[in-house]
């Protein structure tokens, strides 16, 4: 989709369906000549409560009526929702070209939550089902009007959401397709097409042999090639620390020996989510030109049981020295992540982030809301939690503390990689992640409950690309510094 923006009014713009957005207690700011849409507003079909749509035509156009609701409550996600709705709505009804007029006194962030719902809320995945012939094309091009210039914001707000979409097609494909050298090929694809970002990549060999025990013992099982990829973004007048992205991704998650149930195994193709939104921020981190270094690590591979595979009882040794026994060959993902940790410092990370979807116990806590959050460092875990925040990926922080450190000590290895109670599963995981971030501030994003089938109005079934937005936004913070 293209995103434009303009100081036009929308009947004066190409648009062939204009939406129009009314609080509580207001009427339409700009109407049509003929007062079709306020006429709307005052015979009842239209109506301002939040999500509400009423749709007239005049002037050529096609115009969409949508209830804001309370002018307070208000925000950039309440931007998205609607605007996900409309955009239902218009393709509906045959929509090429929708212009969005925003609200007044609108900010950036609200102005570009209607591009992101926008966005979003159209990405559909088809590629592997036969075209329907009564399906068009949808909303091809997004026209933003308002008073004010606001080509920057919308066209941020335009790479953030396209980069999601991005995202979520790496989730969304099947994992015989979606393998490990994909992944890497799609890393190494960002890298030759954007300015300041270099790719790297170790197979199996190169992962042995810088040491990688824990990683290893995870691809150990499979035949396919597991692939450690590392991006790296030099942004022009780059400064402050450098920020390290370390993403999971399993790109099929059998659990190994420790065999998953059946029900629902399919799901388990999007094992690798975390990996694919390292992925497509550092891209989008890269065509917004930020002023800052990031390192992007992903530990990419499956975990599946075969005569080779890691087995319950065995012991490994990450490429810190850390030995770890093997308690639950579904722990595995952890496993992935210590070896990425320690690379990312060593490739010069001064401060982390890894994401992953990493326990179903965080899918107990915490449902599909919020993301839990993790942190060995206060001032770092606010600038995690305010990004999330404003990115509208919300993530809760949970504690971390000496007792549940103590729960992972093995009796025959330093660590083990789970407890066998199951007691307090994503912040054992989380302590166990701790152990390799070290003194390098560090947070921990547990996306297992977020990443997808949420159910949002922009983000539907399948992957919604969680942790772009987020992970954007925190680049764009320290930028700011």
């Amino acid at each position: 989709m293209q995103v434009s923006t303009t100081t036009s009014a929308p009947i004066d713009t190409h648009a062939d369906t204009v939406a129009i957005g009314v609080f509580d207690g207001k009427d339409v700011a700009h109407d049509t000549p003929g007062g079709e849409l306020q006429a709307l507003l005052d015979a009842g079909e239209a109506k301002t409560s939040f999500k509400h749509l009423a749709v007239t035509h005049a002037e050529g156009k096609r115009w969409i009526v949508a209830g804001l609701g309370d002018r307070e409550r208000f925000d950039a996600e309440r931007a998205r929702v609607v605007a996900a709705k409309v955009g239902e709505r218009a393709r509906e009804m045959g929509t090429s070209e929708l212009c969005w007029e925003l609200p007044h006194h609108s900010d950036d962030h609200v102005a570009g939550g209607f591009v992101e719902g926008t966005v979003l809320g159209a990405y559909r995945f088809d590629r592997y089902r036969a075209k329907d012939p009564d399906d068009g094309n949808g909303i091809r091009q997004l026209c933003v009007s308002d008073h004010d210039d606001r080509a920057q914001a919308i066209a941020a707000a335009a790479i953030v959401a396209h980069a999601t979409n991005a995202a979520r097609d790496l989730q969304n494909m099947p994992a015989n397709d979606m393998t490990p050298q994909a992944l890497a090929a799609r890393a190494q694809e960002l890298a030759d097409a954007e300015q300041g970002v270099s790719c790297e990549v170790l197979g199996r060999d190169g992962i042995v042999e810088a040491g990688m025990g824990c990683f290893a013992a995870v691809a150990q099982g499979t035949y396919v090639d597991p692939q450690l990829i590392t991006l790296r973004y030099e942004g022009p007048d780059a400064d402050g620390p450098v920020l390290g992205l370390v993403g999971k991704a399993v790109t099929f998650d059998s659990g190994g020996i420790s065999l998953k149930p059946p029900l629902k195994m399919s799901e388990m193709k999007f094992d690798m989510s975390g990996g694919a939104a390292v992925v497509e921020a550092v891209g989008a981190i890269a065509r917004l030109a930020l002023p800052l270094r990031v390192i992007g690590v992903v530990g990419a591979t499956e975990n599946l049981p075969s005569g080779r595979s890691m087995k319950p009882g065995d012991i490994v040794r990450a490429s810190d020295g850390t030995t770890v026994e093997i308690v639950n060959t579904d722990a595995e993902g952890r496993l992935v992540l210590s070896d990425c940790l320690v690379h990312a410092k060593a490739q010069g990370a001064e401060r982390l982030v890894d994401i992953a979807t990493l326990t179903g116990g965080c899918v107990v806590a915490l449902g599909s809301t919020y993301a839990g959050l993790f942190a060995n460092d206060d001032e770092w875990g606010e600038a995690v939690a305010s990004a999330a925040r404003a990115s509208g990926e919300l993530a809760w922080r949970l504690p971390l503390h000496d007792e549940y450190a103590e729960s992972i000590k093995s009796r025959y290895a330093d660590i083990m990689n789970a407890v066998e109670n199951r007691k307090a599963a994503p912040i054992t995981a989380a302590e166990f992640l701790a152990r390799f971030a070290g003194d390098t501030p560090w947070a921990h994003l547990d996306i297992a409950g977020t990443a997808w089938d949420t159910g949002k109005a922009h983000s539907g079934k399948g992957g919604n690309g969680f942790g772009v937005r987020l992970l954007v936004e925190l680049a764009r913070s320290m930028a700011a510094r």
